[in-house]
């Protein structure tokens, strides 16, 4: 048997990490700044499902680690409390601050804002795990029930002691784009006030294509406070790469042709390139791949996308909001006005608009330009294709 080096999942890191040097670089020099205690630009990852956001996540938390700085990811869902979530990542850090001797003044300062916010924004039965007796919460300070406030006090009692104990902080924040707007808000105004003062505290954060605008429709600001770096498919030499490489390391070759016919299909995406390179695998002849394997494992491909890439979201959309997409796809090509959905749904574009707002909540679609809409899952109008015309 050989082993098949290819490892399509959800932010599993490829064996070889291909197109992705320079923004690597970049983070390298923000991480560098952080790590000598110098506050810096904060990094918001955007673009569609599967093109390795959380992959590159998981590669600069390993940057991280590598630079002495602490770190927590925290993963935002429609159903999970950020507030809480925030408040125990937080309390994680400061602990591991806290053993600093230097830092002892200041670590009671933080666990005392952090108890507060906790007493606040978690349900009754959780605030005291943790915390010693004499922890006293501090009253007033991050506790107003104003969350951008409480937030910002968290983050700069956090800052303080990072400072204070010659210790830096990130933050890696992923599926951003299910904050609430409070929640958004909040965090931006809290990231906002300890660049401020200086504190060794930076962020990065991935998220669907729509994080940008919602970002600045909310602080005006944050295009200076972020770094937003859109993230897309490979272009055609990074492609090759990510399908040659992990098999050159085991013997295996593929011919051009088979190259050419998987980056045609692939269209370049990462998951799609680690889904194409784990199938054919199957279909290897002498340590060989060529234009034949592509095409037997084709059909193989294709349903694992559909069982599992695709399926998985499809099924998270009520009968209206399907009903929507696939005027989507009757359009012809996407992206799509709303105009020409509603007339494909034969209704007006006021009665469809809470629905297009519900698919860009739940991560279906995204707002391209004034009026227009797209998948945010690349090839999905080809899946709903092929599960309505079977």
């Amino acid at each position: 048997m050989i082993i098949n080096p290819y490892t399509p999942g959800a932010g599993l890191v490829p064996n070889y990490l291909a197109g992705r040097d320079n923004t690597i670089e970049e983070a390298k020099e923000v991480i560098s700044y952080v790590a000598h205690g110098y506050p810096t630009r904060s990094v918001i990852y955007y673009g569609l499902r599967g093109v390795g956001k959380t992959v590159l996540l998981n590669k600069i938390e390993d940057i991280a680690e590598e630079n002495d700085v602490l770190y927590e990811h925290i993963e935002v869902s429609e159903r999970s409390s950020f507030k809480i979530s925030i408040s125990l990542h937080i309390q994680k850090l400061i602990k591991q601050m806290s053993v600093k001797e230097k830092a002892k003044s200041y670590v009671q300062k933080a666990m005392s804002v952090l108890k507060a916010f906790k007493i606040t924004y978690s349900p009754e039965g959780e605030v005291s795990v943790g915390f010693n007796e004499d922890v006293v919460a501090a009253v007033g300070v991050s506790d107003t029930g104003n969350f951008a406030n409480d937030l910002t006090e968290l983050f700069v009692s956090m800052g303080t002691l990072a400072k204070n104990s010659e210790s830096s902080v990130c933050l890696f924040i992923d599926e951003i784009q299910y904050l609430k707007d409070d929640e958004f808000e909040a965090l931006i105004t809290a990231i906002h006030r300890v660049n401020q003062k200086g504190l060794p505290v930076t962020l990065f954060a991935a998220g669907l294509p729509k994080v940008a605008k919602i970002a600045g429709d909310i602080k005006s600001y944050a295009e200076r406070l972020f770094n937003f770096i859109s993230i897309g498919s490979l272009e055609p030499k990074a492609a090759k790469l990510a399908l040659v490489e992990p098999a050159k390391k085991i013997g295996v070759t593929f011919t051009d042709e088979a190259i050419h016919e998987i980056l045609k299909i692939t269209e370049g995406y990462p998951y799609f390139l680690q889904e194409y390179g784990k199938q054919v695998w199957a279909f290897i002849k002498n340590k060989n791949i060529d234009i034949t394997s592509v095409q037997e494992a084709y059909p193989v491909f294709e349903k694992s996308l559909d069982d599992s890439f695709f399926k998985v979201r499809y099924d998270r959309a009520a009968p209206k909001e399907k009903e929507f997409m696939l005027a989507m796809v009757a359009c012809g090509e996407v992206p799509c006005t709303i105009a020409q959905i509603a007339n494909k749904m034969n209704t007006n574009v006021k009665s469809i608009s809470p629905l297009r707002a519900q698919l860009i909540y739940k991560g279906f679609i995204y707002a391209t330009s004034y009026g227009e809409v797209d998948f945010t899952v690349p090839q999905f109008n080809r899946y709903l294709k092929r599960i309505y015309n079977s």
